[in-house]
């Protein structure tokens, strides 16, 4: 009974801290599903008659800012264009429309660590070039549309163009906005962007610009699942299109995403980005900035500082069950010194000095505690191994728990079994010779 209460605050602290501690691994797992150090770039708000439509909806993002921010920010390591849409994609008789078609370079992989396909291989700088019809498949896509066939070397259709599958993505599960980054499909961003999605101020004959070879291969009519309009105006052929293409106004992208060699750097990697990106957009002094960057180490922080919070404010239940535990050792001890009232003026009587009684109760409390320890410990290793197994919660074995509860155990011992071992040691030998 006396050693209950450091049993059950020992417990408590180890579970607590397990469970903390997996907890925060699990966080950090979940981010790092997002990257190391990343940065996305996207477009400003537009507005119209004074409405303003939200970020994202101007077209100010090219890929010469991709290319200017790669070559001239010294602490940026990797650099990507990113082209989104959302379409259905039909195999066969099945069909699914994944939460995102992205247009990517290769560079993305690394970005978001995805560069270890579970199976095939990734697209090339070349077939960004030549507009490739090649796309890399996450799981919950794969699976919507093959089962448990194997996706690699078969063809998708998106809007009449023709993917065929080279990749499937390692999972990566939901991330911390609960958006499953396994239902999403990546292609070239020039193969999204001129064959898929449109160009959105550019003129159509764009791609010819890019290649000429892709252009006179689009002009084939069965590449498309519909009848086309009628139209009243002649227009250019292929060879004529391939031959003088139109110069190209503007090719935008909807996002921008780079990697930072350390966490340090992102505050002086941004003001770089905002100061190039200025400059190249072309903005005054006093204009605001038509662009914005979304720093995503941001959200990391601040969800570990919330778990660290979260179990701080659970470990301050230990230190309530410590102090009963402390208090009811000390009355235990308190109890003992009068019940051994005799024996201590025997000893006494024998030659013993006040600080071998003192050092005899204080011995035993420390004994008392550190038993209630060893016991609290295993109690608390259990407590989270059951609730890992049962609840599924995240849990991770901590030796710095086991030292703290340890600490603890020493201290409360000593300080809560100093006064009974002061008391006793203060006993005059007769008077205790005399009790009964």
């Amino acid at each position: 009974m006396t050693c209950l209460g450091i049993v059950i605050g020992i417990a408590a602290v180890i579970a607590m801290m397990e469970i903390g501690h997996g907890s925060a691994l699990a966080i950090q797992q979940r981010i790092a599903t997002l990257g190391a150090n990343v940065l996305q770039v996207e477009p400003g708000a537009s507005s119209s008659s004074g409405v303003r439509m939200g970020a994202g909806t101007t077209l100010t993002l090219s890929p010469g800012d991709c290319d200017a921010i790669a070559n001239e920010c010294s602490a940026v390591r990797y650099v990507s264009p990113g082209v989104d849409c959302r379409m259905q994609i039909v195999y066969g008789s099945r069909n699914w429309a994944p939460w995102k078609i992205l247009g990517t370079s290769p560079e993305y992989l690394i970005v978001r660590d995805w560069a270890n396909l579970q199976e095939g291989e990734a697209f090339t700088d070349s077939d960004v070039r030549n507009l490739a019809n090649v796309c890399l498949m996450g799981q919950t896509a794969a699976q919507q549309l093959f089962g448990n066939e194997s996706p690699v070397g078969k063809e998708v259709r998106v809007q009449g163009t023709i993917l065929r599958v080279i990749g499937v993505l390692e999972p990566k599960g939901a991330n911390m906005m609960g958006m499953d980054q396994d239902d999403v499909v990546i292609a070239p961003w020039t193969t999204v962007k001129f064959r898929i999605n449109g160009a959105k101020l550019a003129f159509a004959d764009q791609t010819a610009a890019l290649n000429p070879v892709a252009a006179a291969n689009q002009v084939n009519s069965l590449s498309k699942q519909y009848p086309t309009p009628i139209k009243f105006y002649l227009q250019r052929t292929a060879a004529q299109t391939a031959d003088q293409p139109q110069p190209v106004k503007f090719v935008d992208l909807d996002d921008i995403y780079l990697s930072v060699d350390s966490a340090d750097q992102i505050p002086l990697t941004i003001d770089e980005i905002t100061q190039l990106l200025r400059r190249r957009h072309g903005l005054r002094e006093g204009q605001p900035d038509d662009f914005s960057i979304r720093d995503w180490t941001e959200v990391s922080k601040l969800i570990s500082s919330t778990s660290t919070l979260m179990t701080n404010l659970l470990m301050c239940i230990a230190p309530i069950s410590l102090l009963v535990a402390g208090i009811g050792i000390m009355n235990m001890m308190l109890v003992t010194v009068t019940e051994r009232t005799r024996e201590i003026g025997v000893r006494m009587a024998m030659g013993a000095r006040g600080r071998d009684i003192r050092r005899q109760f204080l011995a035993e409390a420390v004994i008392l505690c550190l038993c209630g320890g060893i016991a609290g410990i295993v109690l608390g290793r259990g407590a989270s191994f059951t609730l890992s197994i049962l609840l599924g919660w995240p849990t991770v074995a901590s030796l710095s728990a086991i030292l703290i509860a340890v600490a603890v155990a020493l201290s409360v011992g000593i300080i809560f079994g100093s006064y009974p071992a002061w008391k006793a040691s203060r006993l005059d030998p007769i008077e205790a010779l005399r009790y009964e």
